[in-house]
């Protein structure tokens, strides 16, 4: 019994004492939001959504993807815009390459719609270049209708498909 009683107050002392500093680990709990700028680097975690540096932020932040109209290679103001961002994160972040991938919709042949995904890749492709980007970092291929994000046969899908995105590759130097 007395044995017992050694081991049981022994665990309590060690969970007890493993208590005494709730936050030696970073912010933890309900509390995480009050103390999460407190470290080093303001609360930016490394490779999310809220670090300017990572593919995430590139994502959704900056815009990967520009869309274009039926049958068109020509840049829109709002894909203009998209990749105006897109170039300046580029010469910000040095240690990165990019594919723009060319996309077309389901109407068409195949053949047409590789040729469209084409055109659509080198608009995006030359706008960055125009932004100063090195067409060293820069590399097109088309995929024309073969990699559809939406698969139906109505215009929303359709829309959706006839893109140029951008791909990252890179950023492991640092």
């Amino acid at each position: 019994m007395k044995r017992l009683l050694t081991s049981g107050l022994l665990i309590a002392a060690l969970a007890v004492g493993a208590c005494t500093n709730p936050d030696r680990f970073g912010a933890v709990g309900a509390g995480a939001g009050a103390t999460a700028g407190a470290g080093t680097n303001g609360g930016i975690i490394p490779g999310s959504a809220n670090d300017p540096t990572s593919t995430a932020f590139f994502q959704q932040t900056v815009g990967d993807r520009v869309l274009f109209e039926v049958d068109q290679s020509t840049l829109t103001a709002l894909g203009r815009s998209t990749l105006d961002g897109q170039a300046n994160w580029l010469m910000t972040n040095n240690d990165y390459q990019a594919v723009i991938e060319g996309h077309a919709d389901e109407q068409g042949t195949r053949e047409y719609n590789l040729a469209l995904g084409a055109r659509r890749a080198n608009a995006a492709q030359e706008y960055l270049l125009s932004k100063g980007v090195p067409a060293s970092r820069l590399r097109v291929v088309s995929y024309g209708k073969e990699r559809p994000i939406e698969i139906c046969s109505n215009e929303a899908c359709y829309a959706k498909n006839r893109r140029a995105v951008t791909v990252l590759a890179g950023g492991l130097s640092s």
